[in-house]
């Protein structure tokens, strides 16, 4: 097949156009894969460079200075990525640092004081129990029996015996006081929790001294 100065031309002049001067590679479709996922232009409106859409996320990020400033930043970041659920009560301004979820509301408000108001046995278990891991190291058999046979199972028996009239207590009167309330389930055993730890370790920290009446609920 014979090709003619015409033909030969046309096809000359087709392969020495450039790539870029192809219409559909230089449409608005290739500047908008640039954008984000989502992004529409403005109609009538020529759609922004690469470069230009950039700008915004382009911020300059300062390191902390000092530890203070480090320490705020990443309470700022655990309270927007966990927050805490919201106040029940029980739970005053200024003190959310000492508060878990199982220690909001009015029940345990309650329960901590009615456990802060009395002194009990209880709360030295850890004392007993450092005396009498040290009275188990002195060189007496005889000794050593009355320890492990007797001081210890009183101890045991009377922390154990503590715990439940508290735990009962506190619920018996939750309920009068807080008629309805599902969180008085298991208020017992917090009473009783509670009433295990030293006075001056006890987190809330203790709002009521020994002996003071314990305050009405909701004030």
């Amino acid at each position: 097949m014979k090709l003619g100065p015409a033909t030969l031309v046309d096809v000359f002049r087709r392969r020495s156009v450039p790539a870029t001067e192809d219409p559909a590679a230089s449409g608005p479709g290739t500047a908008e894969a640039t954008q984000p996922k989502g992004y529409t232009p403005k109609k009538g409106a020529p759609t922004p460079k690469r470069r230009e859409s950039e700008v915004p996320l382009r911020r300059p990020v300062s390191a902390p200075r000092t530890r203070k400033e480090a320490f705020r930043a990443y309470r700022e970041r655990r309270s927007l990525n966990s927050p805490r659920p919201a106040r029940k009560g029980g739970g005053p301004p200024g003190e959310e640092r000492h508060y878990r979820p199982q220690d909001l509301g009015p029940v345990r408000a309650y329960a901590r004081d009615v456990v802060d108001s009395r002194r009990s046995v209880s709360e030295f278990f850890l004392y007993f129990s450092l005396a009498v891991i040290v009275l188990l190291f002195l060189p007496s058999p005889e000794f050593q029996a009355v320890v492990t046979y007797v001081v210890w199972p009183a101890m045991m028996v009377t922390i154990i015996a503590e715990g439940m009239y508290v735990g009962n207590r506190v619920k018996r009167q939750a309920r009068e006081l807080f008629p309805g309330d599902a969180s008085v389930r298991g208020a017992g055993m917090y009473a009783a929790m509670r009433q295990l730890q030293i006075r001056r370790l006890r987190l809330p920290k203790p709002k009521v001294k020994p002996g003071d009446p314990v305050p009405a609920p909701g004030r």
